[in-house]
């Protein structure tokens, strides 16, 4: 017998009775923590099987498949005042009262069906989350407009009294800043649990003359360099082709342009065959991809629209934000630059901001590249954030829909 031994049996019987107590309070503590600790470990696993199975559908082992389950996909509708928007849901099946979030695409012509989104919604329901994916038509139009964020605000309202509780509500690219604006509202707050914006704008206007200039100012007065996204400037002469084409070419002009965002290089450069010389001219240097010569004309219309893009951008309305906002950019994003994210780290109310991260295990909305271990660390800490406040909504939080 060792001398540990010895000693107890040779205590008085009220030490060895006193030592007893302190050896099973000591197994108690060590159980609570492990218990404590099992919990966000196991919301990691599942931040990281979600990020594999986006970032690869036919991901297989033990992470990848963790907690997951089949998910059934329907085409539903979205009521609001106004119109029907078309949406899809993503059900995980054998979830009881499964949390909801929105997933708002971005500034792309396949809305809904759009291939990334899609996969990101299935690999989020496959978690066990409820997904609406709605479909916004302007935003499929390469348009940013405040009808958007009103259409954001009824997908969050409707979805919420579907699911009898508070929603999520993620925005991709320009619908993350989007969102943030819908949930400042009143009429939508009391339906939305938390918001979640990746690669968002705070400023469209500033934005939108890095797509011209390469150059955006940090908060701190220091100066990012960065090669626009030959898209940019595209989106930004379709979203105001008047400023650019005369009014007998705006028709073939708008066609040509768009079949061109669409990448139906060809078809774009046979409408463009319509135009006359001037208008044919300048849709040359865009197929050429030299939209410096162009920069005259798009600084421009940048300043001619500047009261149309203040409404929709996020700085200067975020102080009646009540709702917990998780903020994520990619460091390499050159459509909507990294430094966005930094504005709205200022704009956004400290209150209520729960995550900021800029990763380089992202580019503009979707994973890329070969990220260090703690840049993927960092990204699937800030997913688990964001699945854990998914999984703390309250069905009692959750005002009746008139």
């Amino acid at each position: 017998m060792d001398s540990s031994a010895n000693k107890l049996q040779s205590a008085p019987p009220a030490q060895r009775k006193y030592r007893r107590v302190a050896t099973i309070f000591v197994v108690f503590v060590v159980f609570f923590i492990l218990l404590l600790l099992a919990h966000p470990a196991f919301t990691h696993l599942r931040a990281a099987g979600l990020l594999l199975r986006f970032q690869d559908p036919n991901q297989s082992g033990i992470v990848a498949g963790l907690s997951t389950y089949p998910v059934v996909e329907t085409l539903t509708d979205v009521a609001t005042p106004s119109e029907t928007i078309r949406a899809r849901l993503y059900i995980p099946k054998g979830v009881a009262h499964a949390p909801g979030i929105v997933i708002v695409h971005g500034v792309h012509h396949l809305g809904i069906d759009e291939p990334r989104l899609v996969r990101f919604a299935r690999a989020m329901s496959a978690s066990g989350i409820r997904v609406l994916t709605p479909e916004l038509a302007a935003l499929a139009d390469y348009q940013i407009d405040g009808h958007s964020i009103v259409l954001i605000g009824y997908s969050a309202r409707s979805f919420s009294a579907d699911v009898g509780q508070k929603v999520g509500v993620l925005g991709l690219s320009f619908a993350g800043g989007l969102a943030l604006l819908a949930a400042c509202d009143p009429q939508y707050e009391p339906y939305i649990r938390f918001v979640v914006s990746v690669g968002a704008h705070d400023d469209l206007e500033r934005v939108s003359e890095f797509l011209v200039a390469n150059t955006i100012p940090r908060p701190d007065g220091t100066i990012l360099q960065m090669a626009a996204h030959e898209y940019g400037p595209l989106v930004l002469i379709y979203s105001h082709v008047e400023d650019f084409f005369p009014p007998a070419d705006l028709k073939v002009a708008r066609e040509a342009l768009r079949l061109l965002l669409w990448e139906q290089v060809d078809d774009s450069r046979k409408q463009s065959e319509r135009l006359s010389p001037p208008s044919r001219q300048k849709m040359d240097l865009l197929y050429k991809h030299d939209v410096d010569a162009l920069a005259g004309e798009m600084k421009q219309s940048i300043v001619r629209h500047h009261a149309e893009m203040f409404p929709v951008s996020p700085h200067g309305h975020m102080a009646s934000l009540h709702v917990p906002v998780f903020l994520l950019h990619g460091a390499a994003d050159n459509v909507i630059p990294p430094t966005e994210l930094l504005w709205l780290q200022q704009d956004v109310p400290a209150k209520v901001l729960r995550g900021a991260l800029i990763s380089h295990a992202i580019s503009h909305v979707s994973m890329e590249g070969e990220p260090s271990f703690s840049d993927k660390f960092r990204l699937v800490h800030f997913m688990a954030q964001v699945l854990a406040m998914a999984d703390d909504s309250r069905a009692a939080d959750v005002k009746p829909v008139h």
